[in-house]
């Protein structure tokens, strides 16, 4: 292992604390594990930058075209009332 010095705020240091108690390790190991979810939540961002492209080119294809004639044909009040009949309250 590679030891590292950083400063952290005061509440940081409560939140590092309290979790390290709560979850039984210590300290360095929350730190070792928010490092190892902040670089996964990295990775897969850049993996889907592709696919919000593609998708923001659709939705900006279809802004484009304007409102859909004669609007929708149906009232947001209604889809939660089938859905409250469908799956119950």
């Amino acid at each position: 292992m590679v030891r590292k010095q950083v400063y952290i705020k005061s509440r940081q240091e409560t939140n590092l604390k309290r979790q390290a108690r709560a979850l039984g390790i210590t300290e360095a190991e929350v730190i070792r594990r928010a490092i190892d979810r902040q670089m996964i939540s990295v990775r897969l961002g850049s993996k889907d930058k592709k696919a919000w492209e593609r998708e923001k080119a659709f939705i900006t294809k279809r802004m484009a075209k304007g409102p859909t004639l004669g609007g929708r044909q149906w009232r947001r009040e209604d889809a939660y009332e089938e859905r409250l009949m469908r799956y119950g309250r």
